[in-house]
């Protein structure tokens, strides 16, 4: 079958023909309807992305996996059944670490999909029963297979990490593959206002359509300005940095309420620094670090996206063959139409 191979050391992506894995115990084999181009997967490829213990030399990409498990391993529960439509969690416990044993999940000693093992960017991959989840009729794969990250990951930081409340003001900067579902879920929280805020024109557009209140240019020399006038003078209560850019970091904390909170989902690798750390203390601001989604969120999404109250079907920016996923890679990298997800399909 036709795979998505990244060469860990050389950084040379490929697609290779390799073979049908073979389900162990415990595992399912997937067949893989829509696997999601994010990107991480293009931060990987280009080497600005390196996790810890990706110990592969060359491993199949695709963290964004839904598909119809094929066959089934020895002693998978009854529970799963040959033909059921199912999405994969992004990574899974190491197993071994502190948080692991204290049953902490969601931190960076897990091992994500696509980087510690073979992702879904081909037409069949194993998944531990652990990290697999029915999904119903109602949910549409694509929808299904972009909830682990590119939804699950903005969901996480506005419910869980800043437990966001109802009329709280909140901003988002960067209206990409995870600010365009940020725009949307925060509407769905109850936000008010919601300012999007991103320097491409057709983005700022988006954030207006997917039901920000506010889209403003972060160049626009009267831009602290506008906060201020669009949130009755007191600035936004959650500013969310969904692009990774270590310059949106002191816009969006001078912007910042009394109390208000910096929530970092983006990731740049780069050092954080505080222009003024007085007036950081005297506001009484704080720094939140986002990474990711827990299980519980996956199940949430696919309860509501499953009964209608949220729809990603204008997520879905464009379809390749998983033997074009080079071209898909591309086309996200060099930004071609502005796409929020590009997905691989059979």
């Amino acid at each position: 079958m036709p795979a998505g191979r990244l060469n860990l050391r050389t950084l040379e992506f490929a697609v290779e023909e390799v073979p049908v894995p073979t389900p162990g115990r415990g595992e399912v084999l997937v067949k893989v309807e829509a696997a999601g181009v994010c990107l991480s997967d293009i931060h990987l490829i280009d080497g600005t992305l390196r996790l810890p213990g990706d110990e592969l030399e060359t491993v199949t990409l695709g963290h964004e996996v839904a598909g119809t498990i094929a066959e089934l391993g020895e002693g998978v529960p009854d529970v799963f059944r040959e033909g059921q439509r199912v999405l994969l969690l992004a990574g899974m416990a190491c197993g071994k670490c502190a948080n692991c044993v204290r049953r902490r999940p969601g931190c960076l000693n897990g091992l994500t999909r696509g980087v510690q093992f073979d992702g879904g960017w081909a037409h069949y991959t194993l998944a531990r029963t652990e990290t697999v989840y029915p999904i119903p009729d109602s949910l549409p794969i694509e929808q299904a297979a972009i909830i682990p990250d590119a939804v699950s990951t903005p969901y996480a930081a506005i419910t869980h990490t800043a437990r966001l409340r109802p009329a709280q003001s909140a901003g988002i900067w960067g209206v990409g593959g995870l600010g365009a579902h940020g725009v949307q879920l925060l509407r769905f929280a109850g936000a008010a206002p919601i300012i999007a805020v991103d320097p491409l024109a057709s983005a700022r557009e988006r954030a207006l359509s997917l039901g920000a209140d506010f889209a403003l240019d972060p160049m626009a020399d009267d831009f602290r300005t506008q906060v201020l006038a669009a949130t009755d003078g007191l600035g936004l209560d959650y500013a969310f940095d969904f692009a990774g850019v270590p310059a949106v970091r002191p816009q969006a904390e001078s912007v910042l309420a009394r109390e208000g909170s910096l929530v970092l989902v983006g990731l740049s690798g780069q050092a954080l620094t505080l222009p003024n750390d007085t007036a950081f203390s005297a506001q009484r601001h704080r720094v939140l670090g986002h990474y990711g989604g827990l299980p519980v969120h996956l199940e949430e999404l696919i309860k509501l996206t499953g009964h209608g109250r949220l729809d990603f079907s204008g997520s879905i920016s464009g379809h390749f063959k998983f033997e074009d996923a080079a071209e898909a890679v591309r086309q996200l990298a060099e930004k071609v139409n502005d796409p929020i997800r590009l997905v691989l399909v059979p």
